[in-house]
């Protein structure tokens, strides 16, 4: 089988999607793009949210903005073809091309997330800010990839913190030499 051509990754914030959560949420036999939601069970959430180790941690303007740097620089260190990226509230999608397994970009994409956040928020080193793993689709053809770009940027609604390479005319700013 070919390499794809990029992988579409998503990732949400520590303790904001539960499961039973309104307009419904996922799990194993319903992640299927397409394919409805669990039902809202409200407590089901309830459940889940009484196990939270902590807060729920959510992305203000100055986080966001902090995320998305970090996943440009990350990006353009690695030498990823970033496509599109929308740092949201309490989830992030990014589409990039890269040679890794596309779960081992996400993890990159977290640490360093993480790293910056506690160091630009002097925040504890054992706050958790994102859920353990998340979503990592494989885009094989230029439609897919096409389509995924579009909804990370356009379909979102408001734009938040976001980096779209249609626009900005490049995959991801140019390295400073050194």
């Amino acid at each position: 089988m070919a390499d794809p051509l990029a992988f579409f990754i998503t990732f949400t914030t520590y303790g904001t999607w539960l499961y039973g959560r309104a307009p419904g949420s996922v799990d194993r036999q319903h992640n299927i793009p397409g394919t409805p939601f669990l039902p809202v069970d409200f407590d089901m959430e309830m459940a889940q949210r009484s196990m939270l180790r902590q807060e729920p941690y959510l992305l203000d303007p100055a986080r966001r903005s902090v995320v998305l740097e970090t996943i440009l620089d990350v990006a353009r260190h690695r030498r990823w073809q970033l496509w599109a990226v929308h740092v949201r509230s309490n989830h992030v999608h990014i589409v990039v091309t890269a040679p890794e397994k596309p779960e081992k970009v996400m993890a990159d994409f977290k640490a360093w997330a993480s790293r910056r956040l506690r160091e630009a928020f002097r925040e504890s080193a054992d706050r958790d800010r994102w859920t353990q793993h998340g979503s990592t689709i494989y885009l094989n053809s230029q439609d897919a990839l096409d389509a995924k770009v579009a909804y990370t940027v356009d379909e979102q609604g408001d734009k938040m913190a976001y980096f779209d390479s249609r626009v900005n005319n490049q995959n991801v700013p140019d390295e400073p030499e050194a």
